[in-house]
């Protein structure tokens, strides 16, 4: 019996892939919702050329940062930790507070917390470029725009 194999397993080499560019504005977005569907597109999950070990995925750059909209009672109610290291270096702040000074930091965070805590998932997370306001430096890159349902 030989060992000839008839349709081995596609997977994409690092040296086919193509980064495509995409620009979401996220105003008026649910938070979450198009947290998920960005660190879907970060890790090509959306093609069908999709290889877990490998970064396929396209980068994105989110604008109007600030505008997002935050269901419920989380604005007051949800809060961002930093611990500092020091005994008593615990900082708290509400998504309130939070969306006020960074707002592109929250988006950060809450896309990053879906994407895989890896190597790889680091290298998909700095696909991920997020502006307050609606202007940002990648026209170069001529970024697509994404719809988000």
């Amino acid at each position: 019996m030989s060992h000839h194999v008839e349709n081995p397993t596609f997977f994409l080499r690092k040296e086919d892939k193509q980064n495509d560019w995409y620009v979401v504005d996220a105003t008026d977005k649910v938070l979450g919702r198009l947290a998920s569907q960005v660190a879907r597109i970060l890790m090509g999950k959306h093609k069908p050329v999709y290889t877990p070990h490998v970064d396929c995925g396209d980068h994105v750059v989110v604008v109007n940062a600030e505008k997002v909209k935050i269901t419920g009672r989380k604005l007051t109610q949800r809060v961002v930790y930093r611990y500092s290291g020091y005994p008593g270096g615990l900082k708290a702040m509400t998504y309130a507070d939070y969306m006020s000074r960074y707002p592109e930091r929250l988006l950060e965070r809450v896309i990053k917390g879906m994407l895989p805590r890896t190597r790889l998932g680091r290298r998909m997370f700095r696909k991920l470029h997020v502006y307050r306001g609606p202007s940002h430096p990648h026209a170069a890159q001529r970024p697509k725009p994404l719809e988000i349902r």
